[in-house]
């Protein structure tokens, strides 16, 4: 009877349990890894039924080494397992191991919402990453830099054998690489060259760059464009130096170097233009009142500039009084105030966002927030609210959408004011949840 009760338990214990979500993680391509390279550490979180609120991938620290979570867009999962429907999520981290040796990554615990049994419930899985190895490469430059597809590519404004004294020559070289990232490609030498003066600008970066590859196929990677502006004081030959780019091929497992030939500039003399020299008709000496003219022309233009420069002086407290006022009007106007509130609602806790909200509204002559935004008709601004007071004033069950908070207030418009009320209320402190008594 006993034995019979346990099957019976255990039979049932699958629809007692509810399901749990869950998560895993693998690294790509795990095999002859060297400092430098990119490594993509793949987490893929599931949940049953469906997510209520993404996921959360935190960041984390490895000694000797760069980790950022990958800007590509997360990947849907869906997987059946004992009968049970889960959807899944899959994020990638990127590790840049800067030496070799053992690199043991940490447990990530990732906040998720999700549906059970068509009720929201929050929640919180444990992944633990892999650890991987990275051994030392003969062939590795001393500045490790791996990548895949490298390529570079120079181009200049005009030609350059085709100048003259004066003009200046911009020259912009451009490396493309695969599998890595902008801020990790190191710069371009240029090199010098005697008679030529060199000014380059900051570098620009991009990651997630497409480029049309061999076969018209369609490459993404990551960018680092450098430009450099050349001129040259006197005509001549000069050789701006060959380039060489090295860096580490991952898919050959060999040190590899990019390159780009020597230039030549010829430079001429500037061109002569032809002047036209003025004649002086008539007498050269002007005569003696022509000349007591024109001095006292400068000393009425002299007595009008030290009057204007005493009238300020008089005048500088209210200048200066006058200066406040425009800069202060300048730094309150609607345009202003509104980018410093977007700016709180990205950065700020919810009780700033909050109380920013509440400034916004006494501004443009409202009570409270809750009436301006009565007044905006807004549904998406009025369930972001709705939910920035329930995490305030009830629960924290509920992601707020700083995006769409932020992009659903605007500036106001001319008939866009409250209108104005015979009497204050009674009691103002009813409308702010946040002066209500405890």
């Amino acid at each position: 009877m006993r034995l019979l009760m346990l099957l019976i338990g255990l039979l049932t214990s699958t629809y007692v349990f509810a399901a749990e979500p869950f998560g895993r993680a693998s690294i790509e391509d795990a095999e002859g890894i060297v400092p430098g390279q990119q490594v993509h550490v793949v987490v893929d979180l599931f949940a049953p039924e469906f997510f209520t609120s993404p996921p959360q991938f935190p960041l984390f620290d490895v000694p000797n080494a760069l980790v950022t979570l990958s800007t590509d867009r997360a990947q849907n999962l869906v997987q059946t397992i004992d009968g049970v429907q889960y959807s899944g999520i899959r994020r990638s981290y990127a590790v840049v191991p800067e030496k070799a040796g053992s690199f043991q990554l940490p447990v990530v615990e990732i906040d998720l919402g999700y549906s059970s049994n068509g009720s929201p419930v929050k929640g919180m899985v444990k992944v633990t990453l892999p650890s991987f190895e990275v051994g030392a490469s003969s062939h590795q430059s001393a500045t490790p830099f791996a990548a895949r597809g490298l390529a570079m590519t120079q181009a200049f404004d005009r030609d350059p054998a085709s100048l003259n004294v004066g003009d200046a020559l911009v020259r912009t070289v451009v490396v493309f690489a695969e599998d890595t990232q902008a801020m990790l490609m190191p710069p371009v030498a240029f090199g010098t060259t005697a008679g030529v003066a060199r000014y380059e600008k900051p570098p620009v970066l991009a990651d997630g760059v497409e480029q049309r590859g061999i076969g018209r196929s369609v490459e993404t990677g990551s960018t680092r464009t450098q430009t450099v502006v050349y001129t040259v004081s006197s005509a001549g030959r000069f050789r701006l130096q060959a380039i060489s780019y090295p860096w580490f091929d991952v898919d050959g497992h060999a040190l590899s170097a990019a390159a780009l030939p020597a230039t030549d500039v010829v430079v001429a003399p500037a061109a002569v233009t032809e002047r036209i020299h003025p004649e002086l008709q008539g007498d050269v000496t002007a005569p003696a009142s022509r000349t007591w003219r024109g001095w006292y022309v400068v000393l009425l233009l002299c007595a009008i500039d030290l009057a204007v420069a005493a009238f300020a002086w008089w005048r500088l407290p209210a200048i200066r009084t006058w200066a406040t006022r425009v800069r202060e009007r300048r730094r309150n106007s609607p345009r202003r105030r509104l980018g410093r509130l977007r700016t709180i609602i990205r950065v700020g806790d919810d009780l700033a966002v909050y109380r920013g909200l509440q400034d916004w509204s006494r501004n443009l002559g409202y009570r409270t927030a809750s009436e301006w935004m009565e007044a905006q008709a807004c549904p998406r601004l009025s369930a972001q609210v709705a939910i920035l007071e329930r995490r305030l004033f009830r629960s924290r069950d509920m992601q707020l959408d700083r995006a769409a908070l932020a992009s659903a207030i605007t500036l106001p418009t001319a008939d866009g004011r409250p209108p104005k009320r015979a009497l204050p209320d009674l009691n103002p402190t009813a409308e702010d949840p946040l002066l209500r008594p405890l």
